[in-house]
């Protein structure tokens, strides 16, 4: 938990706060088409804009336990979800060579490209994206159902099954012949998201990410890390809506005070509802915190990772759901922070794996695989 962190992690908590103060600030005074611009600014002269990047391109590399504080603790100011606080991370293009490097990535950590990442096929899709040598390109055929960042993206790491192969992740620009984008189209939460068809799209070789054959490991290493940060998030985002009850419940005991006498804060139904919300966020921010430290000892904590994610999203789910029901209608209008949570916690259910298949992972990490300590 937090009340255990070294002077290091200490300094990254005390460092966050105050970004994250100032950012609940800025989001009352800024116009939301300069708020990105005004939100990177602040993250990059708090020293936290570089925390996902690699130390051989400016940034810190911040390890898990680190990025949890910062994801944790930027949740609990509401603030979280505005864009520009943490810089682009190499994700699946972390240590790739060249040309990728200099072509891809650098542009990409600089902020002058942007990419997306296609995992998912349709559900009547006939096969999973597929490629084939023909000399030194691949020839790609398929579909992408669910690019998370594709509607701007200038190029896409796709998991594609080479044939002869196996998986491999294969860097697609989107401007190459065959490539479509076939829709566009925006999610709960306020994400935006695209889909693809490759029809004969050529690529170099020199396109293929890491090891060909080995690509869905890889693929899943960057959905591991993304999850351990949706889990941040939640947890974060669970804090802020049990403050907020409380403050609510603290403001009506005023209203109906007495002159000298204070009301009691809260009936008996809301204080045992307040406890279970309590005790709930409690649980998923302690596996949360665990969960990151393992990440950072090098164990493998892919069991712990799912259920960290599974505990935090259900939670945030639970608590909002809950926190609105005791601060009532008011927290449904447009623009109550409850109102843009609840969106939000429905859409982290599903993403990265929805909470039912995580559970079933686990199951079979245990059973046919004898991984992880859950």
């Amino acid at each position: 938990m937090p009340d255990f962190l070294d002077s290091q992690h200490t300094e990254v908590l005390r460092t966050v706060e105050r970004l994250a103060d100032e950012l609940a600030a800025l989001a009352t005074r800024v116009d939301a088409e300069d708020l990105g611009p005004a939100t990177r600014q602040a993250s990059k002269a708090a020293g936290v804009f570089g925390m996902t990047q690699p130390a051989a391109f400016g940034g810190t590399e911040a390890g898990a336990l680190a990025l949890t504080i910062v994801r944790d603790t930027l949740g609990s100011r509401n603030v979280g979800h505005l864009p520009g606080i943490l810089g682009p991370s190499p994700g699946v293009l972390a240590n790739v060579g060249d040309p990728v490097r200099t072509q891809f990535l650098l542009p990409y950590l600089a902020g002058e490209l942007r990419s997306g990442f296609g995992f998912t096929e349709p559900a009547d899709a006939p096969r999973h994206t597929w490629a084939v040598h023909d000399g030194d390109d691949l020839v790609i055929n398929g579909q992408k159902s669910y690019v998370t960042g594709g509607t701007d993206a200038a190029f896409i790491n796709a998991l594609v099954e080479i044939s002869g192969t196996g998986p491999a992740m294969v860097l697609i620009e989107t401007d190459r012949p065959g490539v479509t984008l076939t829709k566009r189209f925006g999610t709960l939460d306020g994400s935006h998201h695209a889909a693809f068809t490759f029809s004969d799209v050529r690529v170099p070789a020199t396109h293929v990410i890491g090891e060909a054959g080995r690509g869905l490991g890889r693929a899943l290493s960057q959905i591991n890390a993304t999850r351990l940060s949706i889990a941040a998030d939640c947890v974060g985002q669970s804090r802020f809506a049990i403050d907020l009850v409380e403050q609510s419940l603290a403001e009506r005991s005023a209203r109906r005070s007495d002159g000298d006498t204070p009301a009691r804060t809260g009936t008996d139904v809301e204080r045992v509802n307040l406890g279970d919300m309590r005790i709930a966020a409690y649980a998923a921010r302690s596996a949360l915190y665990r969960t990151a430290r393992l990440v950072d000892s090098g164990e493998n904590a892919v069991n712990e990772v799912m259920a960290a994610k599974s505990l935090a999203t259900e939670t945030l789910s639970r608590v909002c759901d809950d926190a609105i029901q005791l601060v009532g209608g008011t927290a449904l209008v447009d623009g109550h922070p409850l109102a843009g949570i609840l969106r939000r916690a429905r859409a982290m259910r599903l993403a990265e794996g929805p909470t039912e298949v995580l559970a079933a992972n686990v199951a079979r990490g245990r059973l046919d695989l004898g991984l992880g300590r859950i």
